[in-house]
């Protein structure tokens, strides 16, 4: 049923909830102006609550301790900068069952799983009970935020396309599952208080269901049948809410059905989740006809606003890899804002965009100084090559505007110094405190000789490249790379799959043209490599449409969660690889070396 509207006029018209709301929305930006502005202390007594809860852990005796010292000086001399692989001996001390404090004095309550997707396999992260409220505390600022940008949007509902997985449990009996799971079942979210500006189309019920089909259907039922009522739309990642968007392509017949009868389809068996969708769901023969005239049509341009008319924006994570999605979002709602609303991660939640309708480039992340202690390593470009060097690493207010630098936490669940491996750079700062854009995850990268190549000149080279496709009303949907070293010299491999419009066929000289500009857009010391014989020709596969749909069901049946499944960018598992090629229909070489400058000699060119 419609929400009942807002009585209008100031504080003294309002209901006393309507009062709360507004309060809580006041406090929750006074706290981002404080801990901005104070983001040096904050950050002192973070790191000095940290260690004095845990002065006593093994991890930290086992440097020689910190002698109840909680400075920053006594910690960065004593304790060593580490990676995943340094402390995956104690996590799986702790998996198998050992409850003694290794990292943390609290007990570990779960661990978090990570998409499993950018290095290739899924790690898994220890956590304690109160890292809920530190997740709940980042999720509570995110409307405040937006509410000053988009007014009115109490006054309907979100379509979000949200989803668990189901949790394995380690040998020891601790649960293991993605974070995003651990917070939907958990009473944060499942018990919430209703908030107008957080009210969903989808109950609790649908997002909860096991079952991926089940869960999308009813999700995409709800949200069809509160079509009106929906004023913003999204998902976690660019890549969740495309797939929703497919789903509604492939059933939108069997959706309009259900809406104009009133009736759950008989594929939908899981009791609670046909309960919960019933209590919304009313015949609405008029819906079901404007459901059917337009998903019907042969363009889908536009289809999000021609369906949910009020979407305002639509909410999910374009950082990244995920950038080359916005064409197609674009394509979808017809250029409705892009809104990027947080940055976290399976470690800790780190921090919100407070200026979320900015252009999807200028995206930039304020980090919460509350949420665990940081630091920063330096990153340093040189001919392609990404260094870092540890002495060098700078607390959160000493970071330089315009510096790349590798995020490094230490979190109250028992991370000490450790390099999450993302890359960031300095845009500017809030208060005190720095706002990041999200450059790449770091190491994601191919490679077959001294050539190193990671996401952001990946993700370059290819949009230079499918540019030339415009002219035949065709679009890239979906990508990734593989680095064959089968051949000799090895090459790259670029994995495409496309979507057309238009009915000219694409000429191979085409194709030809895309993988050397691909080339032409990679660095310095790929393209000398290429001229001198040590990398083969680059080569683009064309795979049949619905392949990385297939790729992505593969990695759900190993493990993986919908709800943070990103396309890899980079494969090297060979069951991954051998999928890919059992769907190529079409493939093709660059035709010449790419340019390459030296210094003191000729350039080379694309004569022949």
């Amino acid at each position: 049923m419609p929400e009942a509207p807002k009585a209008k006029g100031g504080a003294a018209h309002m209901s006393s909830s309507e009062v709360s709301v507004e309060e809580n929305i006041k406090k929750k930006l006074e706290f981002i102006e404080e801990v901005t502005t104070n983001a040096d202390e904050v950050q002192k007594r973070v790191l000095a609550e940290i260690l004095s809860r845990n002065a006593n852990v093994e991890y930290l005796q086992r440097y020689g301790g910190l002698h109840g010292k909680t400075d920053r000086e006594t910690f960065k001399q004593i304790i060593p900068v580490v990676s995943y692989e340094d402390i995956l001996p104690d996590i799986n001390r702790i998996a198998n069952g050992d409850t003694s404090p290794i990292l943390c004095s609290q007990p570990i309550s779960e661990f978090l799983t990570s998409s499993g997707t950018s290095a290739g396999e899924r790690k898994v992260m220890p956590t304690i009970e109160e890292e809920l409220e530190r997740r709940s505390l980042l999720y509570s600022l995110l409307m405040p935020v937006m509410t000053q940008f988009v007014p009115g949007l109490d006054q309907g509902k979100g379509m979000y396309f949200l989803f668990i997985k189901c949790e394995t449990k380690t040998p020891g009996g601790l649960l293991a599952r993605p974070v995003l799971t651990s917070y939907y079942k958990s009473p944060h979210f499942k018990d919430r208080p209703f908030d107008p500006y957080t009210n969903y189309t989808s109950p609790n019920e649908t997002i909860l269901c096991p079952d991926s089909y089940q869960s999308m259907y009813s999700q995409m039922l709800c949200g069809l049948s509160q079509n009106r009522q929906v004023l913003r739309v999204g998902a976690v990642f660019a890549s969740g809410f495309i797939r929703a968007i497919r789903f509604l392509e492939k059933h939108w017949t069997l959706l309009s059905q259900d809406i104009r009868t009133g009736t759950v389809n008989p594929l939908i068996t899981d009791p609670s989740v046909r309960e919960a969708v019933m209590r919304t769901l009313r015949p609405d023969p008029e819906l079901a006809d404007l459901i059917e005239s337009e998903c019907g049509k042969d363009s889908w341009e536009g289809i999000i606003t021609r369906v949910w008319p009020n979407t305002k924006y639509i909410d999910v994570i374009v950082t990244g890899t995920m950038s080359q999605y916005i064409p197609t979002l674009d394509y979808y709602s017809n250029g409705l804002p892009l809104v990027c609303t947080m940055y976290a991660s399976s470690e800790c939640y780190f921090g919100v965009n407070l200026n979320p309708l900015c252009k999807p480039h200028e995206v930039a992340y304020t980090l919460i100084p509350t949420m665990c202690y940081y630091e920063f390593l330096p990153v340093h470009r040189n001919n392609g090559l990404t260094n870092s060097e540890l002495q060098d690493l700078v607390d959160l207010v000493d970071v330089k505007l315009g510096q790349e630098y590798e995020l490094v936490v230490t979190t109250y669940a028992g991370l000490y110094r450790y390099r999450v491996g993302d890359v960031l750079r300095v845009a500017g700062f809030k208060n005190n405190a720095p706002q990041f854009n999200f450059v790449c995850r770091k190491n994601v990268v191919l490679s077959i000789d001294t050539d190193k190549t990671d996401e952001v000149e990946l993700q370059t080279a290819v949009r230079n490249a499918v540019s030339h496709l415009v002219p035949f009303e065709a679009r890239l949907t979906e990508y990734t790379s593989y680095a064959d070293t089968s051949t000799i010299p090895g090459h790259y491999v670029l994995y495409w799959e496309l979507s057309q419009t238009g009915s000219t066929q694409i000429p191979p000289s085409v194709f030809e043209d895309c993988c050397l500009t691909a080339e032409d857009s990679l660095d310095n010391v790929y393209r000398q490599n290429r001229v001198h014989d040590a990398i083969g020709p680059l080569e683009i596969k064309i795979v049949e449409t619905g392949t990385f749909d297939k790729l992505m069901d593969y990695a759900i049946s190993l493990g993986a969660s919908i709800n943070q499944y990103k396309t890899p960018r980079c494969v090297k598992f060979t069951p991954i690889v051998e999928l890919l090629n059992s769907r190529v229909v079409s493939n093709y070489y660059s035709p010449k070396c790419p340019k390459w400058t030296s210094p003191g000699l000729k350039q080379w060119s694309n004569a022949d």
